[in-house]
């Protein structure tokens, strides 16, 4: 390998090596949610905003993540893509919680049994209220 090359592979493993350190909800944010959170859009609580998010983040990851997978208030199912996993979008919450104040962790398997369980039993609650 020439010596011109080398430089260039190491950028390129550095900036692989980065983007494993990332937090595993920024790039879902970037992708999906900062469209609406990024700038409030019909009253979404934007990003960062402690004030805006301290209610939200007091109703606790499970239940805030449920109602927000099925849809709540003007916000659509899955922030709108409905090809997000349920994995890629809890973590995308809980980097928005924790970039407001929260302290959550990336779902494990147990949470994310937890929010599934939430999530059938909020749209069997909205099938009612229909």
């Amino acid at each position: 390998m020439t010596t011109f090359l080398r430089p260039w592979i190491l950028v390129a493993v550095s900036a692989v090596s980065f983007a494993a350190f990332a937090d595993p909800g920024e790039n879902t944010y970037k992708q999906v949610c900062a469209a609406c959170h990024g700038a409030g859009v019909l009253n979404a609580p934007k990003f960062g905003d402690k004030t805006k998010w301290a209610p939200l983040i007091a109703e606790g990851q499970v239940t805030l993540t449920a109602h927000a997978y099925v849809g709540v208030r003007a916000m659509p199912p899955k922030g709108g893509n409905p090809n997000l996993s349920i994995e890629g979008f809890s973590d995308a919450v809980a980097y928005m919680a924790n970039k407001a104040g929260g302290n959550w962790k990336s779902p494990d398997a147990k949470t994310l049994v937890a929010i599934n369980k939430e999530i059938e039993s909020r749209k069997a609650g909205l099938i009612q209220k229909q």
